[in-house]
């Protein structure tokens, strides 16, 4: 595999980065839900809302330039409501990338924990977050009504913010 970059997104990669969570969410979480007519544009305006809502707190993984990957981070708190990579790109080591990056952003901003969801059926996801040391919470009804509740795991890791002091050599 060639070179992975991150960095921040720019608002020209907002419509490949809402590519990229649409694909993730159809390949993924589609096949876990029961589609309903305009499901899938509604998802589509969604993802494209938050993309344009979060595009600052934004992180990018590029490869040979081209971004394959994205993850956010919510504001003022040390939450990661999203993490996409391309479906053809997974298991590749690019959300590991982008999931550490972001625990070390917020990290230096000196959070002690940080949060993140994805949905109970998606065991792929659960059991990736569990290998980069999150532990299960809970487990949380969310969904359109209450008789067709979408259930979501609450995820946890603790960091461990650098507190010392840097002492400075004279030189």
């Amino acid at each position: 595999m060639s070179f992975i970059g991150i960095r921040n997104a720019e608002r020209r990669d907002a419509p490949l980065l809402v590519q990229i969570a649409y694909d993730a969410w159809e390949s993924g979480i589609l096949a876990l839900q029961r589609e309903r007519p305009g499901m899938r544009a509604a998802e589509h305006r969604r993802l494209e809302n938050i993309v344009a809502e979060t595009l600052d707190r934004i992180i990018v993984a590029e490869l040979d330039d081209v971004p394959v990957g994205w993850c956010s981070r919510a504001r003022g708190r040390s939450y990661i409501p999203f993490l996409f990579v391309m479906p053809e790109l997974q298991c590749q080591g690019i959300g590991t990338l982008l999931l550490h990056r972001m625990e070390a952003l917020l990290e230096l901003e000196g959070a002690r924990r940080v949060h993140l969801e994805t949905p109970a059926d998606n065991v792929r996801a659960v059991r990736f977050y569990e290998r980069q040391g999150y532990q299960i919470l809970a487990l949380r009804a969310e969904g359109p009504s209450a008789h067709q509740p979408f259930m979501s795991i609450h995820l946890e890791k603790r960091l461990m913010p650098f507190t010392g002091v840097i002492d400075e050599e004279e030189e």
